[in-house]
């Protein structure tokens, strides 16, 4: 999936106040940030000594457009100074974070986050840890810091690949912090279930996460030629490796909502997100539809599941000259679109959608 962003302007008030009341930064070094925002600023640190880390490819290009270094892959011990991570919601990821970032660092490691997203459920779990200091509060959100103890003290808190297994008994391998990492989506299942066996050709997954769709599809459908997983996460992707070994299968780390350059596409399948944080954000869903309407071919079709209030019909309606609404049940509906058309977003054409009343309501296939 693409990357789960949350803004956090007052981030960098929270960073100034902080040196302001006795965060002393090394001279010299690297300066490792884990986990920011694509629209993090981070303009009172010194540019040419940042290290961006971070698994998803819109933050990194984000930060890689303004001259700054970035990496997917932790550095090796000793080369960061000091350490800024940037509190993500997941609670696990943000503890292998911050256990991580005191292993790579003998200098002083700042945890900063939004109240809705933990920050103070850390700070309580990391007082009994480290040396703490006083956290101070700014929009919404805190900061605080502490030396570095190295890896030891908190080498519990580092995450270990999970494993989660289907209705069909298949096991997966997952990460904390991707999406699902707990357990197949329900949609995802629902639309596995349903996807024809007949689809061939050449096909993508926007937003494959682990790769569960995509291994159900290759798995149903023996006549796919080649299936393009275009995953923004580098974690999740390495899953889909991982649980994929069908050599139809082709792997892209990139944003979803961009098509795939010289790829023409029979068809695609897609869950979207439509999550920023804790914000509703249905306008990344209606960017991935976008993305599958201009990969696809004359004659090509879209499948997608979607949470049954998101908003997606008129983009589709725009997007396609055939929408329909095919099954579903009381929490998902499943919808189908063929034939793009081209250039009627930006045109504003007309479409309606129609719900096909015959495909009932289908379990969730978990």
């Amino acid at each position: 999936m693409t990357a789960r962003q949350s803004s956090s302007a007052p981030r960098e008030t929270r960073l100034s106040l902080a040196q302001d009341a006795g965060l002393d930064l090394p001279a010299g070094g690297r300066i490792l940030v884990l986990h920011p925002g694509g629209t993090d600023r981070f303009d009172m640190l010194p540019a040419e000594r940042l290290l961006i880390l971070s698994p998803h490819v819109t933050v990194i290009d984000a930060f890689a457009r303004q001259g700054i270094a970035t990496t997917t892959e932790a550095p090796a011990p000793g080369q960061a100074t000091a350490a800024l991570v940037c509190l993500p919601r997941s609670r696990d990821e943000a503890r292998d974070a911050i256990a991580l970032a005191a292993s790579l660092t003998d200098g002083p490691v700042i945890v900063d986050g939004q109240k809705d997203d933990g920050i103070d459920a850390m700070f309580r779990a990391l007082r009994p840890l480290v040396a703490l200091g006083d956290p101070i509060a700014k929009g919404h959100g805190k900061i605080a810091w502490f030396p570095s103890p190295g890896a030891a003290p908190l080498a519990a808190w580092r995450a270990v690949p999970g494993t989660v297994t289907d209705s069909a008994g298949r096991a997966f391998r997952t990460q904390a912090g991707v999406f699902s990492s707990g357990g197949v989506d329900p949609g995802s299942a629902l639309l596995a279930s349903v996807l024809p066996t007949s689809l061939g050709g050449v096909g993508a997954d926007l937003g494959a996460g682990w790769g569960y769709l995509s291994a159900s599809l290759l798995a149903r459908a023996p006549g796919i030629d080649t299936l393009h997983l275009v995953e923004a996460d580098a974690r999740a992707l390495e899953c889909a490796r991982s649980n994929i070994a069908d050599p139809r299968a082709r792997f892209h780390w990139r944003d979803a909502t961009e098509p795939l350059p010289g790829v023409a596409l029979d068809f695609v399948v897609m869950n979207p997100p439509f999550h920023a944080g804790r914000a509703d954000r249905p306008d990344l869903g209606t960017a991935f539809i976008r993305a599958a309407a201009a990969g696809l071919k004359p004659g090509g079709r879209l499948w997608l599941v979607a949470n049954r209030h998101l908003p997606y019909e008129a983009t589709l309606a725009a997007s396609f000259r055939t929408v329909e609404e095919t099954g579903g049940n009381g929490s998902y509906k499943l919808l189908l679109a063929h034939h793009p058309r081209r250039g009627a977003e930006k045109a504003g054409h007309p479409g309606r959608v129609t719900r096909n009343k015959g495909a009932g309501n289908r379990g969730t296939g978990r």
